[in-house]
């Protein structure tokens, strides 16, 4: 029988998000300390730890069916590769960064200037795009102390919480690109794993459609129902049932987390009492 082959970083944040992802959708991971390569128990899948850098190239070989990787990665070294699916974690931009005392306006002022960079490609697009004509280092790793040392006038590089750069003295000027984790997807995927990919994505958008949603129970009066629902998409419509006590109804209904305080002040707002919010950990539609 076919497996699927699954490419994911073999270590740090992105692996710990890969990992707790396929554990959500069901998949048993069989694996060792230090393992490249593991079997799932209940799936036909294959896992491979590997350089995110290196990634990109597997897939492209047909060595791998799909992968778990950063979009950034994936726009610096394969970005023919198709995206099945954006997923929500490891996210980071990549930024240009200058020292803090440094005199900028615009992106104008990178113009004749010296760039460090693990990531060429993107700053090249990027400089063309703006027009500016600058000098490349390019370096792989603590890109960060590169103006310290005299070896640059600004860098390139990812940017999460922004405190590597208030360490080495650097400021935030630019965001070239916003980045995720992604599903990507050989070119050279045969048909039958295709179609095993269709059903890992199938239980990746429910576990992601549960995390991005809320469920939520209320108690109306039935003469302000007809309001209230209104505020409510539901997945097809609210569910609606009587109380016990007469000229009440509970209404269920499911509520898109990124809205969430806004729906709730408008319920209340018509009257809705008794709100409960409960997480979703899967939604099936």
């Amino acid at each position: 029988m076919s497996k699927l082959k699954i490419a994911v970083q073999k270590s740090g944040r992105l692996n710990e998000d890969s990992m707790r992802l396929l554990k959500n959708i069901g998949i048993s991971i069989d694996n060792g300390k230090d393992q490249l390569k593991a079997s799932a128990k209940n799936f036909p899948l294959e896992i491979f730890y590997l350089r995110n850098g290196d990634i990109p190239q597997y897939l492209k070989d047909g060595v791998v069916d799909i992968a778990i990787i950063g979009e950034n990665v994936l726009i610096e070294k394969g970005n023919d590769i198709k995206i099945a699916e954006k997923l929500g974690f490891s996210t980071c931009k990549v930024s240009v960064a200058v020292p803090k005392g440094a005199n900028y306006n615009s992106v104008k002022d990178l113009d004749g200037k010296r760039i460090a960079t693990s990531y060429p490609n993107t700053v090249n697009s990027f400089l063309k795009q703006n027009s500016i004509d600058a000098q490349l280092h390019i370096i792989n790793g603590s890109v960060e102390i590169a103006p310290n040392i005299g070896l640059a006038d600004a860098i390139v590089d990812i940017v999460s919480s922004g405190s590597t750069l208030f360490k080495n003295g650097l400021k935030e000027v630019e965001v070239i690109l916003k980045s995720e984790a992604v599903l990507a997807v050989s070119p050279k995927i045969s048909s039958e794993n295709q179609t095993l990919l269709e059903k890992i994505q199938f239980r990746i958008q429910s576990v992601l459609k549960g995390q991005n949603s809320k469920y939520v129970l209320l108690n109306a009066p039935n003469d302000r129902l007809e309001d209230i629902i209104s505020v409510l998409p539901g997945m097809k419509s609210p569910t609606v049932l009587p109380l016990a006590e007469n000229g009440w109804s509970s209404v269920h209904s499911v509520i898109d987390k990124n809205k969430f305080w806004d729906v709730i002040d408008e319920l209340k707002a018509k009257g809705a009492q008794g709100i409960l919010v409960c997480p979703i950990e899967k939604m099936v539609l």
